[in-house]
């Protein structure tokens, strides 16, 4: 549960002010909010530079898999029926966005990072964890899914695969 309230108050909070707040590398008050992202901006310039893909993979992930996220807490806590499939949806729509934004990245040349520190410790480190730990959920709870329909379609053993 903690994995899913982290997830669903960074993408709600950080990556939401990103989308909404445009002219952030603009502000002089020192928001904290603002300061992430410059500093974040020295890992990778696109976001500064409002690329289309970039605000739309952050859009969809504020506006749909931070209220998910949440709720998978919710689920999870209260036991709802839905848990396991909700937690599988949305591991598969993290390590789609992060593969859209390595892919994109990569087809942009990859070296727009101010030093291979910010490279490693923000562009890798920061977005490791999407990687990492949806990987487990999806495995994890595809696997009891799976085994779910095993036992309601009266099969209890798996499958020889040949």
């Amino acid at each position: 549960m903690c994995w899913w309230a982290f997830t669903g108050l960074i993408n709600l909070i950080f990556e939401g002010y990103f989308v909404f707040s445009p002219e952030y590398f603009k502000d002089k008050t020192g928001f904290f909010l603002a300061e992430v992202w410059k500093e974040y901006n020295k890992a990778d310039p696109r976001y500064a530079g409002r690329d289309a893909e970039v605000v739309t993979i952050k859009g969809l992930t504020a506006i749909l898999e931070g209220p998910a996220s949440l709720l998978a807490v919710y689920a999870t806590a209260t036991r709802k029926s839905y848990s396991y499939i909700l937690q599988f949806a949305i591991s598969l729509g993290h390590l789609y966005r992060i593969a859209v934004y390595y892919i994109a990245a990569i087809l942009e040349g990859d070296n727009f990072s101010a030093s291979s520190f910010y490279y490693y410790a923000y562009y890798i480190g920061a977005n490791a964890s999407w990687i990492v730990i949806p990987s487990i959920v999806a495995i994890r709870y595809g696997r009891k899914i799976c085994a779910t329909f095993r036992v309601q379609g009266g099969q209890t053993k798996k499958p020889k695969v040949r």
